[in-house]
């Protein structure tokens, strides 16, 4: 928008550079003295490491070679305020399941403290409902330990699924298989390589460069895998259509809105109405995915909860009757 209106580029990233926590200050400023050394701002963007997205970088490029850079950064602005948005949406819905997961656990942890620090009258220790043998202090830590331990093997599968960790990415055919929740991550994938694939091309990236930004855009190795593959079928005269047929990755109802959009028009125009449409269709795979993880949470709430009444019923019926037992 300060391109737009015309300010100085330095003078907008140097407003930037006063903004934000120590890392993104220090970029700012970085940035902001490559600028001034005469450095285009893509080659400035490149020499932050890791810090600008690789898509940014490329419209970037684009923008500057075509001389349309204050609309390319538009394009792009819109691009990640959506996705910021929908990973934000996705959090809020499964807020208060998490949060009802953590008060479960709470309370165990009270029951199990309260358990070692009470005495009863007659002296001894309190009856046990739970028959685990944790109290106090001790058996809160046990308790906690494991809990931890189960946490930090949905979260290590979960990173090793976003890192490709040991080719854990090889699955993903797999999962798209899985009822209601493949389906849904096929769609926000696509969605991602559509919506980068369209804008690569509105800001005049080549065909090829295009589409494998659009396939790092999946952040998935799986499908990074084609990036050769699709050099050489454009090289070799196909449409974009019969090169992302070639490629095995992508479902027929895809390919074929695809060679529909480059029926109807150009290339980039065409692209942006299924990235709209695909985008739409996200928003709901999103929504989806966050219901089915509010479920999943509240089911297993529900079920420990469940676990934990009858584990007390079954030791208080137990001492009922060891009490009634003749002496």
């Amino acid at each position: 928008m300060g391109l737009k209106s015309g300010v100085d580029i330095l003078k907008l990233v140097h407003g930037e550079a006063q903004h934000g926590d120590a890392f993104r200050r220090n970029v700012m400023t970085d940035l902001a003295k490559d600028l001034r050394q005469g450095h285009s701002l893509t080659a400035a963007m490149h020499n932050q490491g890791d810090f600008f997205p690789p898509l940014l970088i490329a419209m970037s490029q684009a923008g500057e070679v075509s001389g349309k850079l204050e609309q390319t950064l538009l394009r792009a602005a819109d691009h990640f305020e959506l996705r910021v948005k929908l990973r934000r949406d996705f959090v809020q819905q499964i807020t208060w399941p998490i949060m009802q997961l953590c008060i479960g656990i709470l309370i165990v942890s009270l029951l199990i403290y309260l358990l070692g620090v009470l005495t009863p009258a007659t002296g001894g220790e309190m009856f046990d409902p739970l028959g685990f043998g944790l109290r106090g202090g001790s058996g809160v830590f046990i308790f906690l330990s494991l809990v931890a331990c189960v946490i930090s093997l949905l979260g290590g599968f979960i990173w090793a699924l976003l890192n490709n960790y040991g080719g854990i990415h090889a699955l993903i055919p797999v999962l798209y298989r899985v009822p209601i929740f493949g389906e849904s991550l096929q769609t926000i994938t696509l969605s991602r390589f559509t919506s980068n694939l369209a804008m690569s091309l509105e800001a005049g990236i080549d065909p090829i460069r295009a589409i494998q930004i659009g396939l790092d855009a999946t952040g998935s190795e799986f499908y990074r895998s084609a990036k050769d593959g699709v050099e050489n079928a454009i090289r070799g005269g196909k449409t974009m259509s019969e090169t992302l047929s070639a490629t095995g990755l992508f479902p027929e109802e895809f390919i074929t809105s695809v060679e529909v959009a480059e029926l109807a028009g150009t290339d980039a125009e065409a692209l942006h109405h299924l990235a709209a449409d695909y985008d739409d269709r996200s928003r709901r795979a999103m929504a989806t995915l966050a219901m089915l993880a509010g479920r999943l949470i509240g089911g297993v709430v529900v079920l420990i909860m469940v676990l934990i009444i009858l584990r007390i019923a079954t030791q208080i019926m137990g001492g009922i009757q060891d009490a009634l037992q003749p002496i």
